[in-house]
């Protein structure tokens, strides 16, 4: 399980981003803030759009629904308030999804779009770095499947997710608090702790149960986390921004 990133890729966007996990590569691109129609006007926050195009056909009802969660997380991550009265818009283009599939879940067929959700939220946050917008916090989200035998697997491949009793994805913020949580399945309150435990551990390290919860971002996240992986992304594209310089040392 590898997760490649790249950022600002796109030349006409005020903010981009590509993502690839568990299978599914993500483009998203962030507009804003730009002036927004009267009707969807917010006179004390700046409004947000998501837009998920499917990778092939159109866009349906389950597009919609995932809109609507990844717009809900989006907005505590913005800092809405500094931009009110104007819109941000958020366009993701589903490039790839896994070969095997995972239509024929043994959960309900809605489970299903679950395993899309991480990587919508990787991407958009990505993106969102990429801009000039002010940001209340970073945030990663992982997807956890518990199997038959009652194993946790974070990140879980197809087979997997064919064969999961119930399927988690959680998504936690810089400031260590749990940003989102969606579940399918069958799944009891001693597993779902497991789930959060285990979640947590993937996005914040091994060591997320000793760092201390503040209000000021982690600056230096455990190396074995999605909150470092972000982390290096930046820090790449930085480096590569400053490269200019050079020539003038």
């Amino acid at each position: 399980m590898t997760d490649e990133a790249q950022l600002a890729l796109l030349s006409r966007a005020d903010g981009s981003a590509t993502h690839t996990s568990n299978g599914y590569t993500i483009f998203a691109a962030v507009n804003g803030p730009v002036e927004v129609q009267r009707k969807d006007e917010i006179p004390e926050e700046a409004a947000i759009d998501v837009v998920i195009r499917p990778a092939a056909g159109v866009g349906s009802v389950t597009e919609r629904h995932l809109e609507s969660i990844v717009e809900k997380a989006l907005r505590q991550v913005i800092h809405v308030s500094a931009h009110p009265r104007t819109l941000v818009q958020v366009t993701l283009q589903v490039v790839a999804t896994p070969a095997e599939g995972i239509a024929s879940s043994t959960l309900h067929q809605s489970a299903s779009n679950l395993p899309l959700l991480p990587a919508l939220l990787q991407s958009s946050m990505l993106a969102l770095l990429s801009t000039s917008l002010p940001l209340n916090m970073a945030v990663t989200s992982t997807l956890v499947a518990v199997t038959p035998s009652g194993e946790l697997v974070g990140g879980p491949r197809p087979c997997n997710i064919k064969e999961a009793l119930s399927l988690h994805v959680l998504a936690f913020s810089s400031h260590g608090n749990l940003l989102l949580a969606e579940s399918e399945g069958v799944f009891d309150m001693d597993t779902w702790d497991q789930v959060y435990s285990t979640a947590e551990r993937i996005c914040r390290g091994s060591n997320a149960e000793d760092i201390d919860g503040s209000d000021d971002i982690n600056m230096e996240p455990p190396a074995d986390s999605l909150e470092s992986s972000l982390r290096d992304v930046l820090q790449e594209k930085t480096a590569r921004e400053q490269r200019w310089k050079e020539g003038l040392n």
